[in-house]
């Protein structure tokens, strides 16, 4: 009995609670989604002529209001289809100006790369006779370089061979100085008749003796080439002097031919 008491009651508990739980969730889920009914006031729509694009407002009940801008004209399908042909039109004709733009523009990049592939061949071309050129430079410096010791070489011959020509002229200067002295001395004695002889006036229908060939000698080396070889007085016939008058002529002195 004491079992069948307890749990009765413990249904009976469990029955009350869940009950009570759907009535809770019933009330709170009428709450929510039952309203009171409110009669609104229709909206007053109303024009404004004062505005030149035909301004309608429509005015709701809670004051609020909303501005509405009606176009009069009405759309024309003719002019849509037209505006929008000329809009393709001029949309080809933008893509055939850029295609010919881009054509154009290759084709000036490719005459650009042409170029500068030819002046590039150009100065290689160049680079290479210039590198032959410095070549041949450097070749030219070296043999000048061997030319320049071998001038210096024969410079300093030559300087030997001066000094010692230097040298024997000197001596070949004091040679003759010393013969010229020995001459005179010898003849120093014949020098006043010569003189002597000179200073007298020539005798009546003398001739002068000059070449032995007839002509007119400038000086005494003319009559010496011509075949006269003594020492003696002749007459010469100089350019600024075409008369003539009679010098001494030494033909044994140094070769001869020299006129005193």
């Amino acid at each position: 009995q004491r079992m069948s008491c307890g749990y009765i009651l413990c249904t009976v508990l469990l029955s009350v609670a869940v009950l009570l739980a759907v009535t809770v969730t019933g009330a709170i889920l009428f709450m929510n989604h039952y309203h009171t009914p409110v009669t609104e006031s229709p909206p007053v729509i109303s024009t404004n002529p004062e505005e030149a694009n035909a301004l309608v407002t429509i005015e709701k009940a809670d004051s609020s209001r909303i501005n509405i801008f009606i176009d009069p004209n009405c759309p024309n399908a003719a002019g849509t289809l037209g505006r929008m042909e000329g809009l393709q039109t001029s949309l080809l004709h933008a893509l055939t100006d850029h295609d010919a733009e881009a054509k154009a523009t290759k084709s000036q990049q490719k005459a650009l790369l042409v170029t500068v592939a030819d002046e590039v061949a150009k100065l290689l071309t160049h680079a290479v006779q210039l590198r032959a050129d410095c070549d041949g430079l450097k070749k030219g410096h070296s043999a000048m370089g061997q030319e320049l010791s071998a001038l210096q070489g024969e410079q300093g011959r030559l300087i030997q061979l001066l000094s010692e020509s230097q040298t024997n002229m000197a001596r070949l200067v004091s040679s003759v100085s010393d013969v010229l002295d020995t001459l005179q001395k010898e003849r120093g004695s014949s020098r006043p008749r010569l003189k002597a002889d000179l200073q007298r006036a020539p005798a009546r229908g003398a001739r002068p003796r000059g070449c032995s060939n007839g002509s007119r000698p400038r000086d005494c080396f003319d009559i010496y080439v011509s075949g006269q070889q003594e020492d003696g007085i002749y007459s010469i016939f100089p350019t600024h002097y075409p008369s003539g008058f009679q010098v001494y002529c030494d033909m044994t002195t140094d070769g001869g031919g020299w006129t005193v």
